[in-house]
């Protein structure tokens, strides 16, 4: 079974999955500030090893953490940043009878279209500094994946209150399971699997996002409302891609977060 640490003594389950992929530590933060309000697993998603991984590998790992954590209870609610807001979804698809509530921070892209916008808005906040400083040549794969990673933070940001790596260690990022994670999403999307198979889940999906996140919000929320029948989206002012960091945003995402899963908290889920 994949690591996974637990926060919180009471209250419905609510489990939080990083992105990246392979950011394992991002979201330790936001798990801390609702340890109050919720029983929270943060599953540190597989590492790379002899095997490739592939998202069916993800979920399916998720699914266990889940059958181990929440035996009779009712479904824990999904948080997902990024790409694990994706992963996030496809378990919802893949595992519709153990999925409550849903909520995508940030969410990732699954077509062209935005991920052309995507690209499109970083290049448009980059100045001429950073793009010297990012074309420096570095042989080294991994270094010059932190490198890239460490520079272009400001570009996903509004205000941050701090560096945004939550409990990540960037020098040991695990970069196989970056790559093998994204190119088997590339792929179910081009063959067209996603995100089709969206049309399976039955919980309520609400999409967190900031305003001035490069992830082009409301293109993503069309194409994710073209296969979820309860899709609700809700964009953040001066917010960037993470809004639990956010100076100007991040109490009105905690109640968000809160107000969304409050009627999973009334069900009255048994504590631990």
């Amino acid at each position: 079974m994949i690591l996974a640490r637990r926060y919180g003594e009471s209250g419905p389950g609510l489990f939080v999955l990083h992105g990246g992929p392979a950011a394992a530590g991002e979201l330790a933060p936001l798990a801390r500030k609702l340890a109050d309000d919720f029983r929270i697993t943060e599953p540190w998603q597989r590492g790379s090893g002899d095997e490739p991984l592939t998202v069916a590998r993800h979920v399916e790992d998720l699914q266990a953490l889940i059958e181990h954590d929440t035996s009779g209870e009712p479904p824990p609610a999904l948080l997902g940043h990024s790409w694990g807001a994706l992963l996030a979804l496809c378990h919802a698809a893949r595992h519709p009878e153990w999925t409550g509530p849903v909520i995508c921070v940030g969410c990732g892209t699954f077509d062209s279209l935005a991920r052309s916008r995507l690209q499109a808005i970083l290049s448009d906040r980059m100045d001429a500094a950073l793009r010297a400083r990012l074309a420096v040549p570095l042989e080294d794969a991994r270094a010059r994946f932190v490198r890239d990673v460490r520079l272009t933070r400001p570009l996903y940001d509004h205000a941050p209150v701090d560096d945004g790596l939550g409990d990540i260690d960037l020098e040991a990022f695990d970069l196989a399971a970056f790559d093998e994670t994204w190119s088997d999403w590339q792929r179910l999307v081009a063959n067209g699997v996603y995100p089709a198979a969206f049309a399976a889940i039955t919980s309520a999906v609400v999409i967190l996002h900031g305003a001035d996140d490069p992830h082009p919000g409301r293109l993503i929320r069309d194409g994710l409302a073209r296969h979820i029948g309860q899709l609700t989206y809700v964009e953040l002012p001066r917010c960037g891609h993470s809004p639990w960091r956010e100076r100007f945003a991040r109490e009105s995402f905690f109640d968000h977060v809160r107000r969304t899963l409050r009627p999973q908290a009334e069900a009255g889920a048994p504590s631990r």
